[in-house]
Parts: structure tokens; C-alpha cells; sequence
């Protein structure tokens, strides 16, 4: 899969999501074998302003290129100006533009998914971009504000005639944030609709969700969010039933809770033994789900306060399980 000069190993691409996609997840990801990873979305206005926070989302690791960093804003020079940071900071593999968060902090100042309602600015936004780096820049989106204002198809065309080199589309409106189940019929019209590769986006939980999504849009990839969560093996099993219809087993119990376990370590090491404890403890829950006993086991880890008595709580449960 080609997005502009960038070539992709695979068309499997893990989403953009606030609080999870930080550096130490995504270097998991792209170990299980995603073609694609991308970050949490960094604020434009943060970048220009020299905020601490938002410089430290920068970093990209060598071990899981190639990457897509997304950032996101509503002014077209302050775009710009935030696009030209990251490319001569992190030097990402692709720029994107996030129109698609849909929680109210983001769209109540006009970012996110509020741009699906204008089209005017979006295409300023991304010719803006466009034009002052020269790494490729992309777009995701959702397939409208609301099921009156589906317009998906117009805000593609808009973004491939200002130069984006790729759409991603979420097939949910704004409205119905991640409920109900994603119309995959608007990522077909969209890609019927522009000629620069479309990633689907929405409901895949599977390798067999990914075939059935590409054999009903035609899109060009698959990008998968919360399907990923506490479950990164899923790149790993759709990519290579994507590439041989053989469908890989999944992973035994405690191969989940080693791999939680080598989280939590990159994530002390990145964020501190404080910061890591509490963020693991929503990665934890989302690794042990459906294993047994996980209900007391996830009570036991929300209340732990170290990472040397989460690691224990963790081993003790894996030897219960084998």
C-alpha cells in the first residue's frame, strides 16, 4: 500500500487514540506486526506555543516506523506552522489531520469533527499543509456531524483536490460517538468517490471483519482502533489472513499477561513509575478481559499503587491460569 511516496509493509493501520496510542503502546503494535502506526492527536495551537506536553507527544521512536502523526486545530496558518514543527522535529513518514474526534472539549472550539461542518475552512486547512511540508498529508474523518448532514463523500473530494494523499474514514457519524454499528456503505461511496487510497475505519474486531470490510468497500486498508485494545495480536492475525487466508490462533492467557507486563515496564520507563501505574490500569483490564477470575483480578490492579506489586499481582494470575 502506497499513501504518496511512503510505502507501507502492509495495509493493517492502527488508529489514533487520546490516552493510548503513546509511544510505548505503539512500539508493541508495530512488534505484532502493523503496517502503519499512528499517534495520539497533538494540539497545532500547543506546538506554536511551546507547550511541554504537547512537544513530548513528538517523539517517535526508530523501532516502530513508519509513522503517522496526527495533529489537530481549525486555523489554516496555525496548521501550517504545526505541520512544519513535526516535520522538522519527529520527521514523521505522514502528517495527518484529525476530523473525527468527536468529544465535546474538542469539537466545542471548532476542532475535530466540528470541520465536517466546514468544508470552506477544511479545504484551506489542508491546501495550508500541504504546501509548506513535504511530507505526504492525510486526513481522517467521520461520515458526518449527523445522519441529516452525511457528507463524507464531499469533505474526500475537498481534501484530495487540496492535496491530501489519503483518507481514513470512521463509518459513524458525530452523533453516535462509538454506538450503534458503523455504516461501511459511506467508506464504498467515498471510495468510489476520489482516487487517493481510503482506510476504512469502524467495527473491526477481527481478521474476518477486515476481509468482510474490504470486499464491501473496496477500500485500500483497515484501520482499527478500539479493536486493538489489550489486544495488539490482532495486527499480527489480520495482516497475515489478509495476505494468505490462513487465519492464525489466538494468543493463549499468558502470552497476554506477558506482554501486559512488558507494557507496563517500556511505560515506567517512559513516563514514570507514578503516571504508569495509573494508565496501566485501563491496558491491564483490556488485556485479561474474558480470562477467568479477570473481575477480581482488575479490582486488585485499580487499586495498586506500584509497578513491582502490579507485576506481582500479574505473574501470580498467570501461574492461576496455566
Amino acid at each position: 500500500m502506497l499513501i504518496g511516496d511512503i510505502e507501507l509493509d502492509n495495509p493493517v493501520i492502527l488508529a489514533p487514540m487520546a490516552g493510548v496510542t503513546d509511544l510505548p503502546y505503539r512500539k508493541i503494535v508495530k512488534k505484532m506486526g502493523c503496517g502503519l502506526v499512528c499517534t495520539e492527536m497533538v494540539s497545532a495551537n500547543g506546538l506554536i506555543h511551546d507547550n511541554r506536553r504537547t512537544e513530548e507527544m513528538l517523539e517517535i521512536d526508530k523501532e516502530e516506523r513508519p509513522v503517522s502523526l496526527q495533529i489537530f486545530g481549525n486555523d489554516p496558518e496555525v496548521m501550517a506552522k504545526a505541520a512544519k514543527i513535526v516535520e522538522s522535529v519527529s520527521k514523521p513518514e505522514i502528517i495527518d489531520l484529525n476530523v473525527g474526534c468527536p468529544t465535546p472539549k474538542i469539537v466545542k472550539n471548532g476542532y475535530g469533527s466540528a470541520l465536517m461542518k466546514e468544508p470552506r475552512l477544511l479545504a484551506q486547512i489542508v491546501k495550508s499543509m500541504v504546501e509548506v511540508v513535504n511530507t505526504p498529508v492525510t486526513i481522517k474523518i467521520r461520515t458526518g456531524w449527523d445522519q441529516d448532514n452525511i457528507n463524507a463523500v464531499e469533505i474526500a473530494k475537498i481534501a484530495e483536490n487540496n492535496g491530501a494523499q489519503a483518507i481514513a474514514v470512521h463509518g459513524r457519524t458525530r452523533s453516535q460517538f462509538y454506538s450503534g454499528r458503523a455504516d461501511w456503505s459511506i467508506i464504498a461511496d467515498v471510495k468510489r468517490s476520489v482516487s487517493i487510497p481510503v482506510i476504512g475505519n469502524g467495527d473491526i474486531f477481527s481478521p474476518e471483519d477486515a476481509i468482510k470490510m474490504i470486499d464491501e468497500t473496496g477500500c485500500d486498508g483497515i484501520m482499527i482502533g478500539r479493536g486493538a485494545q489489550g489486544n495488539p495480536w490482532i495486527f499480527k492475525r489480520t495482516a497475515h489472513y489478509l495476505k494468505t487466508g490462513e487465519l492464525l490462533p489466538l494468543p493463549e492467557s499468558s502470552e497476554k499477561i506477558d506482554i501486559a507486563i512488558e507494557h507496563l515496564d517500556n511505560l515506567v520507563d517512559y513516563k514514570g513509575e507514578y503516571v504508569a501505574v495509573r494508565e496501566m490500569r485501563k491496558h491491564t483490564s483490556w488485556y485479561i478481559k474474558g480470562l477467568r477470575n479477570c473481575t477480581v483480578i482488575k479490582d486488585m490492579l485499580n487499586q495498586t499503587e506500584t509497578a513491582s506489586k502490579m507485576k506481582d499481582i500479574l505473574l501470580e494470575y498467570r501461574a492461576q491460569l496455566s
